[in-house]
């Protein structure tokens, strides 16, 4: 008997009591569509996401804007230090994305990596903003908890980063792809338009603020940390609406465990018996799918381009950096604003909105008009030539600082001028081998002296002897001094003869592009002078020196001072941007104590516009390599975009460490080092234009090829290594 036949019967027999008796399964409902925004096909939740990255981009340039000057003002480490620091950190940042990609493909899904990070994020801008509190510890203290936090800020920016915008791209539907471009324009409108208020408003809160007697660094790092709070809070609100997709396996690691996998299959099967295959990729075909394999092969052509790029970035990162550095030493008085030197860097953000559809709408159809090929390697190249200027024009502007600047002392040398406060005029000889004379002539009462002395020392340290001729009198002191060192000699009244006091002066103070004053108190009691919110300062009697204090530049025409039994008003005139002044509080007339007023260092003469070629040159070359290159990323395979999005992440990580490099070690004259990228620049340039020449564009059978294209050789090869391997 044949067993189906009887199971077919009895399934006939009881199939009418089985649908009888089992109800129908409920119907499957359609998935409720996420809402939308006004009935159009954007849904309502890449609002969350845009407002999200506004605010992060503006908390994180908001910060970096200020950081150089935090470094060398508020830390007090020298220039090549804060800028080796402020590189390392962007380096940092361009290094996390790659851990932030594959814990979201691998691990965490898109969404909670950007929650959980962020937490992060926001924890470091808390630690960042109390390491700049003055009240909060000591130099050690604020050294390691500003450390700490820009490394938990590195970590949560570069690890969010390549998930933010392809989580927006998430929620749309696949039938809407208009809308998701259009989408990421207003992605990346929300970038550049945080960039660009951040970097205007941040600076000003430092500046303009005044807090614990000076800038306040804390409330311009607490406004970012405060816009980060309320990036995270905005993109929670979004939860339910959200479009989370699952982690699929991060595409990147699945590259370079191919690439290991061939390099290492190549080198165990180095033996001249075993057959050659035409690519070095063709020996992971043991193991990974051939479609990867050719899709590596296009990556690793585009990837080869790539190693010269880095060095475009070392000189467009230094805007933050070094060019920052440069404005602190010009005068920011425009005339119509008065500039912080840390808002020079919105020029960027707010010409790269200008330049990228004027070049796209106007410069390159015109190009195109006259019969020029301008293809991508060749914008890419031309971007670099403009960067190369606009190094040559900073270091042009460095050389004009630099003469306007006053001369420094050098080993074994000092700068000693002479400040006569008695009722006439006085010779002053320095004695010794040569018997000098400071000056020809003899020194009037309250003469400014238009320059300082060189002294000549036979140690580093040596005790000056000078004689002061005064009516008929001759009166001899004494002073020790140290090389590299600026002083004032000041000449009083004492009964009817005179004495002197040595002064040590600035000695090359860097002022953030403000004033540095301090006080003489001639008076006969301690004078309190009131500079302003926060600013006040006491001057002892009987020739009291005041410390150097910064304030801001302006007309100071009535500064309130007040002594135990007396108030009155002090006339300090205009405090120029970059100057250190010495007033000297007099009571030598009829109208109350007046504030004579001599230059230590003179005010910064050339003006911060001389910056703006530079950061038109910078910005247009940005705009042609930075944009261009990303168009060109994309003739790249589909599945390999996410890995060249790294990969050029990375190139700009590896641009701030060769500054690092060249900044901490290098130990140049600043127009020299603008120059030496300048020129490095101009021959990557030259390398990279002609790897280009040679570069054979990608063709469509390279990206895709069909599965039933087959390679003999390789299979051959493959049967072959089975083969060995078995006897082995």
């Amino acid at each position: 008997m044949n067993p189906f036949q009887k199971n077919e019967s009895k399934e006939t027999f009881f199939s009418p009591v089985s649908t009888e008796e089992v109800p129908p399964p409920p119907p499957s409902f359609p998935k409720k569509p996420p809402p939308k925004i006004c009935g159009s096909n954007y849904p309502l939740s890449i609002i969350f996401i845009v407002v999200n990255e506004f605010c992060e981009r503006f908390s994180y340039y908001g910060m970096k804007a200020v950081l150089t000057l935090y470094f060398l003002y508020f830390l007090h480490w020298n220039e090549d230090t804060s800028t080796s620091v402020y590189h390392a950190f962007s380096s940092l940042c361009y290094f996390t994305p790659i851990l932030g990609a594959v814990i979201a493909d691998s691990w965490l899904g898109k969404f909670k990596t950007i929650m959980y990070l962020s937490l992060v994020y926001v924890l470091g801008h808390v630690i960042k903003s109390l390491g700049a509190l003055p009240i909060l510890g000591g130099h050690m203290v604020h050294t390691v908890l500003s450390l700490v936090g820009l490394s938990l800020i590195a970590l949560g920016t570069g690890g969010i980063k390549p998930c933010v915008a392809a989580f927006g791209g998430d929620q749309f539907e696949k039938t809407h792809e208009e809308e998701r471009t259009r989408y990421f324009s207003v992605f990346y409108l929300s970038i550049n338009a945080g960039s660009l208020i951040s970097t205007f408003v941040t600076p000003m809160l430092r500046g303009d603020v005044q807090c614990f007697g000076g800038d306040c660094y804390a409330l311009a790092f607490g406004v970012p940390g405060l816009l980060m709070v309320i990036a995270l809070v905005v993109f929670a609100m979004g939860s339910k609406m959200y479009n989370k997709t699952p982690p699929e396996g991060n595409i990147v690691t699945q590259v370079i465990k191919c690439i290991w996998f061939a390099l290492s299959n190549r080198f165990k099967n180095r033996s001249g018996d075993i057959p050659k295959r035409q690519h070095w990729l063709d020996w992971a075909a043991e193991k990974y799918p051939k479609q990867l394999i050719m899709d590596v092969k296009a990556l690793t052509r585009i990837l080869f381009l790539y190693i010269p790029l880095p060095m475009f970035w070392a000189l467009l990162e230094q805007q933050g950096s070094r060019w920052t550095l440069q404005a602190t030493r010009m005068n920011r008085n425009l005339g119509f604003i008065v500039l912080q030197p840390d808002q020079m860097q919105v020029l960027n953000p707010l010409l790269v909105l200008i330049f990228i559809p004027l070049f796209d709408l106007v410069i390159y159809p015109l190009v195109s008009k006259c019969g020029i090929n301008f293809s991508s390697l060749r914008k890419m190249a031309v971007g670099m030539i403009l960067a190369c200027l606009a190094f040559a024009v900073v270091a042009v502007v460095e050389t004009k600082i630099n003469e306007m600047a006053p001369p420094q002392p050098g080993p074994q040398e000092i700068f000693l001028q002479v400040l006569n406060l008695a009722d006439d005029e006085v010779k002053v000889t320095v004695v010794g081998d040569d018997n000098n004379s400071l000056l020809p002539e003899s020194i009037r009462s309250f003469q400014k002296i238009p320059h300082y002395s060189k002294l000549h020392l036979k140690t580093k340290s040596q005790d000056f002897h000078f004689h002061l001729k005064y009516h008929n009198l001759s009166v001899y002191t004494e002073h020790s001094v140290e090389e590299k060192k600026w002083y004032s000699l000041i000449i009083r009244e004492d009964g009817e003869s005179i004495s002197s006091m040595m002064v040590k002066d600035a000695e090359n103070i860097t002022t953030n592009g403000m004033t540095a004053v301090r006080f003489l108190n001639t008076l006969h009691k301690e004078v309190n002078i009131n500079l302003g919110a926060d600013i006040s300062l006491n001057v002892g009697e009987d020739y009291g020196v005041s410390a150097y204090r910064t304030v801001p530049t302006g007309e100071y025409s009535a500064v309130h001072c007040k002594t135990e039994d007396d108030d009155f008003l002090l006339n300090l005139g205009l405090l120029n941007f970059g100057a250190a002044y010495l007033f000297v509080i007099t009571n030598s007339t009829r109208q109350g104590p007046q504030a004579w007023k001599t230059e230590d260092i003179p005010a910064n003469k050339i003006s911060i516009a001389w910056q703006l070629p530079q950061y038109v040159l910078v910005t247009a070359g940005e705009v042609m390599f930075s944009v261009t290159g990303l168009e060109f990323s994309y003739s790249a395979p589909s599945s390999m975009k996410s890995v060249l999005q790294a990969a050029w992440l990375l190139t700009i990580g590896v641009g701030n460490f060769i500054v690092l490099t060249v900044a901490q070690f290098s130990d140049l004259v600043q127009w020299v080092e603008f120059t030496l990228f300048s020129c490095l620049l101009l021959l990557v340039c030259l390398i990279f234009s002609i790897m280009g020449y040679y570069y054979v564009p990608l063709k469509s059978e390279d990206i895709q090829e069909p599965a039933a294209k087959k390679i003999p050789h390789i299979q051959e090869d493959t049967i072959n290594l089975e083969t060995k391997n078995t006897k082995l």
